[in-house]
């Protein structure tokens, strides 16, 4: 299924449709959350504007979301508006960066929303790789990561250490597939926001993971973007009073998923990406999914192998039962490995694959009857040591059917050639 599948509704999914880049609302609304920040704030808007002005090519907006801070933070930013009329400020009157970013999202009239933090570590270039995917409809959300192969980064191992300790723990808790749950450089399609800032609680810090692990259970797709980033030696955080507080987020997060209180199914089935199906001739599923298959048919074709030769056994004898039971299932599965395991469908190339596949079935049987051969041949072997070797040899030959099945018999080359013929 494409990028632009409908929804069971028909309509197409939230984040899946390219973003118009005309009209007269802002494409692009980049929020920065600051709390008394009345020396760091003017630099930064200056600079984001001036990269903005030069770089985007569709209507934009600056926002300072001032979180209740006490010194001249709120004047500088209103005198920037003043100034600049991409710019605008919200003031609320509690802290807490979740917050400001929940309440700046969910009225902004943009396709796209974005926040950076105001030290502006990390270096603007990567502003338009971050934004591009979500226009285009490819990606749901978009994340800068500093643990991502091709990230520069430059700061302390304390913070370095805390980073990756904290990023390990949500992959073990949460299962998290994304690399770097903190850095302070996101942006996500303002219609899937709609339908996931409902369900994200945290006004903190932790808002950036509530928001993301609940992402990935939705099955939207979170682009990764490596960036440059410099630590601010004068950062104002308090690691461990966030740290604390991350550690409850992750506890509550996991215990509303498996209460139901978060309804992932639902989200899933409003915004989730389809799986993609193999239909393209030649194109077979993945070698993960493959291997699960293989070894299910297998595990049926024992079962159906064990009671064709018990109820043949009393008509025809044990050795004509147990070559007929053989070739029945061999027959059997090499046809549900042909279309279950690797994807094959249609009559064309099906006797071929019959005929390769009571080969493969041959060699297998080979290896396992001349191990025992050999083995007997050579020593008198006891009951341990000859279960042992029809084991290895079992495995070995079973090993070697997939290997023939996947590189030999289902090579998607002649199977493309076949389909195509």
């Amino acid at each position: 299924m494409n990028a632009t599948a409908p929804s069971r509704s028909g309509a197409p999914r939230p984040g899946t449709t390219p973003v118009g880049l005309g009209g007269p609302h802002p494409v692009l609304d980049v929020v920065i959350p600051v709390y008394n920040e009345e020396t760091d704030l003017e630099p930064c808007i200056r600079r984001l504007r001036a990269h903005l002005a030069e770089r985007a090519g569709y209507p934009y907006r600056i926002t300072v979301a001032d979180n209740a801070s006490t010194d001249k933070t709120l004047a500088v930013a209103e005198e920037l508006a003043r100034e600049f009329p991409e710019v605008e400020v919200r003031h609320l009157d509690e802290k807490g960066r979740g917050r400001a970013l929940q309440a700046v999202w969910s009225s902004s009239d943009a396709a796209v929303l974005a926040y950076m933090d105001v030290d502006l570590s990390t270096d603007l270039a990567a502003l338009d790789p971050l934004v591009a995917p979500l226009l285009s409809g490819h990606s749901d959300v978009a994340i800068g990561s500093r643990l991502a192969r091709g990230a520069r980064v430059v700061r302390g191992p304390k913070r370095e250490f805390i980073s990756r300790c904290y990023n390990l723990i949500l992959r073990g808790t949460l299962a998290a597939r994304f690399s770097d749950a903190q850095c302070g450089f996101k942006a996500i399609r303002a219609d899937v926001a709609r339908a996931l800032l409902p369900h994200v609680r945290d006004t903190g810090w932790f808002f950036d993971t509530e928001l993301l692990v609940l992402a990935q259970r939705a099955g939207l797709r979170i682009h990764e973007v490596p960036v440059d980033w410099v630590d601010d030696p004068d950062s104002s955080v308090d690691l461990v009073a966030t740290a604390t507080a991350d550690l409850k987020g992750i506890a509550r997060v996991t215990r509303a998923t498996f209460t139901g209180e978060i309804p992932v199914h639902r989200l899933r089935e409003q915004l989730g990406r389809e799986p993609i199906g193999v239909e393209a001739p030649g194109v077979s599923p993945s070698l993960v999914k493959q291997l699960v298959r293989f070894a299910a048919v297998g595990v049926a074709s024992t079962v159906a192998y064990l009671l064709l030769f018990l109820l043949l056994r009393t008509m025809v004898g044990a050795q004509a039962a147990n070559f007929t039971a053989l070739l029945v299932t061999a027959i059997a599965n090499t046809a549900v490995n042909r279309r279950v395991t690797f994807g094959v469908r249609g009559r064309a190339g099906a006797g071929r694959h019959q005929f390769e596949g009571l080969i493969v079935f041959g060699l297998g049987l080979a290896l396992t009857s001349g191990s025992l051969a050999l083995l007997n041949h050579t020593t008198h072997p006891g009951l341990v040591l000859e279960t042992t070797v029809l084991v290895l040899a079992n495995l070995a030959a079973t090993v070697l059917r997939f290997l023939l099945l996947r590189g030999w018999v289902f090579n998607p080359r002649r199977t493309a050639t076949e389909e195509s013929s």
